[in-house]
């Protein structure tokens, strides 16, 4: 009997190296693969119900804790009273009255004269950098640049475009780049302004320069800077370069924000242009205005006082953390973003050691390949300012505890090994 067209394409999609690697890692480790969760309940200070069992969650990028402030709840509220769950209409054709709020908050807070909100981060990145080279352009991007500019980037060559790849955070490798390329009309540069696997940042004065010689415009998505890093949580941007006068910048409204969507900030003159160029703006959508009204709120937020006293609270929990697990000998990856990773490395191990903590009563990520080098699996922290001082505690406690089960890499091991 022959099979069904949708059983031979299952079979089909089933043949992908990496379809069958997680595949494998789901069925091989089914109790520790620790993926796909489904939450029953979320509480104000990041308790959470899987499979029955109350943890801590660890994994959140509500890195401000604003989803449990009660003025953005209210703000969301309202906004159903006023618009409803949804508008129902591309932005191409209409804009409710708090997109234009919002984008004009946004602007504000950022120092930027413009910014254009997107549906997520993603499309925005999928929409803008196809649309801001063409054929006769050059479009670079660091070899880690998040999964969005790598699509978004295919999506501009399959266009014509010419893209390149350089060595992480290298500028010297990016001024390689240029040398050896031939003539474009134009160039951008797009890097992560936190890389969200190790927490790290990129050399921005000195990639903004490479890219000022060469003709180049420098596009940074700064997701997992947005709300947490730089004056009133500007990101890492306006800190680095005092002005963004050669530069795009992508922010995130869905992490510390705790909201939906994404948005690009932009010279004035750059708003239309990227209305005009990017499918996914026009294709994909609007955010619901439920959530404009609460991007609003948390604007009125950070350009406040509070927001000193709400980034002293997690900044304190991520001293916490990582002064704790470097006292245990552990190899602790970032530290000075929210984003805090454990060295384990071969993948079973970290499943397991992601399973070990879980047990404990702790929820973290275990990341393995292909989101990290073969055998460079780690334990993915993300620290929120709604922890409690004693939920940092008990994770560090279960850290000791998990270094007598499993044996993780200590730093001066890494070091002799280099």
């Amino acid at each position: 009997m022959v099979d069904s067209p949708l059983k031979n394409l299952a079979h089909a999609i089933r043949q992908h190296g990496l379809v069958r690697f997680v595949e494998h890692l789901a069925n091989e480790y089914p109790d520790a693969h620790l993926k796909d969760l489904v939450v029953d309940y979320l509480g104000p200070n990041r308790e959470m119900e899987v499979r029955g069992k109350r943890v801590i969650n660890f994994g959140s990028d509500s890195f401000l804790g604003l989803d449990q402030d009660s003025r953005v709840k209210e703000a969301v509220r309202q906004g159903v009273d006023l618009w409803g769950t949804h508008n129902g209409a591309s932005r191409a054709f209409a804009s409710v009255r708090s997109n234009e709020d919002a984008e004009r908050k946004l602007a504000k807070w950022l120092g930027t004269e413009e910014t254009l909100i997107y549906p997520s981060v993603s499309l925005a990145n999928m929409g803008a950098l196809p649309g801001l080279v063409g054929r006769k352009d050059l479009l670079v991007l660091d070899e880690h640049a998040h999964n969005s500019m790598q699509e978004g980037a295919k999506i501009a060559q399959a266009n014509g475009t010419r893209v390149e790849t350089f060595s992480h955070s290298d500028p010297a490798d990016l001024e390689r780049i240029f040398k050896e390329t031939g003539p474009y009309r134009v160039a951008v540069v797009a890097i992560d302004g936190v890389y969200s696997m190790s927490g790290k940042l990129p050399p921005l004065k000195e990639i903004n320069r490479v890219c000022k010689r060469n003709n180049a415009v420098l596009y940074v998505d700064d997701a997992h800077g947005t709300g947490v890093l730089g004056k009133k949580g500007r990101g890492t941007v306006l800190d680095a370069l005092g002005s963004y006068d050669n530069c795009l910048v992508v922010g995130s409204l869905s992490k510390a924000f705790s909201a939906f969507g994404g948005f690009v900030a932009c010279p004035r003159d750059f708003k239309m242009l990227l209305k005009v160029r990017s499918n996914t703006f026009i294709f994909g959508g609007p955010v619901p205005p439920p959530y404009l009204d609460a991007i609003c709120t948390v604007c009125d937020i950070l350009m406040s006082h509070e927001y000193e006293e709400i980034q002293g609270r997690l900044k304190a929990n991520l001293t916490r953390l990582t002064e704790g697990a470097t006292d245990l000998g552990l190899t602790v990856l970032g530290g000075e973003t929210p984003i805090v990773s454990i060295l384990v490395g071969d993948e079973e191990d970290t499943l397991e050691a992601g399973h070990f903590l879980f047990q404990q009563g702790y929820y973290v990520q275990s990341v393995t390949f292909p989101a990290v080098p073969y055998h460079g699996g780690v334990l993915r922290i993300q620290v929120n300012a709604n922890h409690t001082l004693d939920a940092v505690d008990g994770l560090v406690g279960a850290l000791g505890k998990l270094q007598k089960k499993v044996e993780l890499p200590r730093p001066e091991a890494l070091a002799h090994a280099a």
